[in-house]
Order: structure tokens, then sequence, then C-alpha cells
């Protein structure tokens, strides 16, 4: 890797990293909080399948089917809603998205049969589409790039901070409140979880705001401050254009590739991971929670060290091939260690740690040279065709769990697909990557 690049501290600087660290303490924790509710709808079917399959008689297909059928609804309708975040403003779509989906979890307490649970499935995915690439290009707008990759790591943290405190929530939840008032626990698991994206989603039309200008905890000379430090970066690496430009840039449909890969393993891991605990022989809901929150440790601990150290060294390529190798390793081991929880929780805490270090890091090259409108769209058209290996790897593991009665065979096929986003990131030129 490249040594650290050597800066000198000057008033100017010192002046612009306290004003960037204003910025950074009233948007980040905001984003984090939205990113972890709706991060616990988007996952929690992983907790309820424990109940509702057997109560439901779904097979292990069936289940990854439903799961991986959000990502087509997100799929088909994200580039349309960031293109309307960046119409309405941040502050208005963000807010219709985290109510819409507060309200579609919510009817999962009334899932019956498979057909109910594909069609809500498709529904959540329609409902979120365009939050996750809507704060990403909401960052744009307060971030130059080599301060973004620190802020993508602390936002995304959001996804093993609701591992660590969703899980065991969730588990709580089915075990506590199961049989009451005549429902399953994963019924009230869908019903309590969904009412947060609600409250909050209100919230934010209160709290975030559209652009910098926008900004009344901001002075005048701060807001100059962001703008200035923002648009000298654009004018550096962005390539400002059209929506329909960011289709044809062949850089774009490399970063599709690379993300598809990394996504593979993402959602392995927060489909399944109940499943994987529960198959090394732990018994209850509470306890598979518990157990399930232990490589959530372990990547949000790896994930802002990497993202530190990416923004440090201003290198990016290595900062990404390491974490995804590190996923295929765990993965890999975790498909030999199925005999024992504790080996499983080192290997599955391993493959956590890569697999959600990649994510945060990888979003700092596309910002680096897309800009404009071109921006919206490029990153929607990423984030969506990316996300449908949220699709692939769900069904492809219950598939193949129902086929061969095993985890391990899908472990592989997610270890190779890693491996195959770094050496697709290898790929890449230094000087787009490198920012």
């Amino acid at each position: 890797m490249p040594t650290t690049v050597p800066t000198e501290t000057t008033p100017e600087l010192a002046r612009e990293n306290a004003v960037f660290r204003k910025v950074v303490r009233r948007i980040v924790p905001f984003l984090m909080l939205c990113y972890v509710v709706s991060y616990l709808d988007r996952v929690n079917v992983g907790f309820a399948k424990l109940q509702m399959s057997a109560d439901l008689g779904f097979s292990e297909a069936a289940y990854g089917l439903g799961a991986g059928l959000f990502f087509i609804g997100y799929f088909l309708f994200e580039v349309p809603s960031n293109l309307l975040l960046q119409r309405v403003g941040a502050r208005t779509w963000i807010a219709r998205i985290m109510i819409s989906w507060g309200v579609v979890s919510a009817a999962f307490v009334f899932v019956s049969n498979e057909a109910t649970f594909y069609v809500l499935r498709f529904l959540l995915g329609a409902a979120e589409a365009g939050f996750y690439p809507g704060v990403i290009l909401y960052c744009t707008y307060w971030f130059p790039s080599q301060r973004r990759a620190r802020v993508i790591a602390l936002f995304m943290s959001a996804i093993p901070v609701a591992g660590i405190f969703g899980n065991p929530l969730s588990g709580w939840i089915m075990d506590v409140f199961h049989g009451l008032g005549g429902w399953d626990g994963w019924q009230w698991l869908f019903l309590v979880e969904a009412v947060p994206a609600v409250l909050i989603g209100v919230v934010t039309l209160y709290w975030l705001d559209n652009g910098v200008r926008d900004a009344k905890w901001l002075t005048d000379e701060e807001k100059d401050v962001v703008e200035r430090a923002v648009a000298a970066d654009a004018e550096r690496h962005s390539v400002h254009g059209r929506a329909l430009d960011a289709f044809r840039d062949g850089k774009v449909w490399l970063m599709c590739l690379i993300y598809f890969c990394f996504v593979m393993g993402q959602y392995a891991l927060t489909f399944w991971m109940p499943t994987f605990v529960e198959s090394t022989g732990i018994e209850g809901a509470l306890a598979i929670g518990v157990l399930s929150a232990v490589p959530y440790v372990a990547a949000l601990v790896a994930m802002n060290l990497f993202g530190l150290s990416a923004d440090k060294r201003r290198e990016r390529r290595w900062h990404l091939v390491v974490p995804s190798l590190m996923g295929a390793a765990g993965f890999s081991m975790a498909a030999s260690w199925t005999g024992s929880t504790a080996l499983s929780l080192v290997a599955l805490s391993i493959a956590a740690a890569g697999v959600l270090t990649c994510a945060p890091l990888f979003w700092s090259l596309p910002t680096a040279f897309l800009g404009g409108t071109a921006a919206a769209a490029g990153l929607a058209a990423i984030n969506s065709v990316g996300n449908l290996a949220g699709f692939v790897s769900p069904y492809m593991i219950g598939a193949l769990k129902d086929s061969t009665g095993s985890t391990a065979i899908p472990m592989y096929v997610l270890a190779l697909a890693l491996v195959i986003g770094a050496a697709a990131v290898l790929t890449t030129k230094k000087s787009v990557v490198n920012r």
C-alpha cells in the first residue's frame, strides 16, 4: 500500500476540519439511526423465519425467494426514486421512503401463505427503493471525496449496529411476545420493529436539510467553507453529465459487477445468519439472537479501521481487495466448521468483518468520477444492479440447502463471488480509484 500522504497543518485546514466535524455530528448520527431502522425492517425476516417457516409450511427455497424479491422491487424503482430525490429534495423524499416502508413492514403481520409473503416483500423493496443510494448522493452534497470514505463507513456502521442490537432484540420479541393477543412471535416482530420507521420518518422532515444553504445550524462562513471544498473536489474529479451518460460509461458497469459480488456476501449474512447459527445446534430465538450479534461486533471494528486507513493513505484498491478476500476466507472456513458453534462464530466473524467492510469503501469509487444528474442516475443504477445479488444470494442458498441439506456448498459459492469481486477491483485504474 502507498505510504501516508503528508499534509501540512494550517489555520485554514484546521478551520475546515472543525466545520466538517460539525457537519458530521449533525448529519451522520441521524442517518445512521435511519439506516439501523431500515436494515432491521429489511432483514428481520431472517429471524421471523425461525418460527414463520414452520408455522406457514415454507420450504427453504420459498423463504429464500421471498427474501430476495425485496430486491426486485428495489431494482425497478431505485433509479426513478433517486432522480425524484434530487428534484423534490432529500428531506421530503427520505421521509416519504421511511414512512411508506414502515407501513408495508407492519403489514407482514397478515402474511398467511407464500403469495402474500412474496407480494409484501416486493412492495417493501419498492417502498424503500432509493434510500441507500439517496443517502450516498446526499453525502456528496456535504463532503468532498477525501472525507467521504470515513463518513460512509460511519453511516454503514449502522449495519453491524443493527446486527449487534437488533438480533438480540428480535430474538427477545419473538420469545416474550409469542402468543400475546393470539399472535405468534414473528407477527409481533414485524409490528414492533415497523413503528420506529414511521416515527423517525416524521422527524426527518424537521431534522434534515436539502442542502448546505438550507442549514440554519451553520453560519454563512461555515457554509462557504463546505461549498468551496465540495465544489473544488467536484471540479477536480467529477464528470458532470446527463442521466443517460452514466449508462454509457463502462466504469459504471464495472462498478455494478464489483458491487454485485460484495452484496452476494452481505445478504447471505443478514438473511441467513440466524439459520447458520441455529444449524450449529443452538436453540431458542434469544440465544440465537445474542450469538448472531458476535460477527457484527467484529465487522463494526473492521469497517471503521479500514475506512480510517483508506482516507489517511488515500488508497482504495487494496483496502477493498483485502477485506473481500477476508470474507472469502471466512465463508470457506465456516463451510468446514459447521459442527462447532465456537469455530463457526470465528469464521462468520471473519466473513462479516470482510464483507461488511467492502461496501462503505466501495462507494468512494463511483462518487469519485460521477457528478451532477449522472451521479443521481449512476449511483442508483450501481446500487440497484448490484443489489440484484440480494435476490440471487438468499434464493441460491435456500435452493442449494433444500437440495443438499447443507449450507457448505452455498458458502463456497459466496467465497468464489468475493474472489471475483476482488479481481475486478484490481482491474480498475489507480487514477480512478485512489482519490
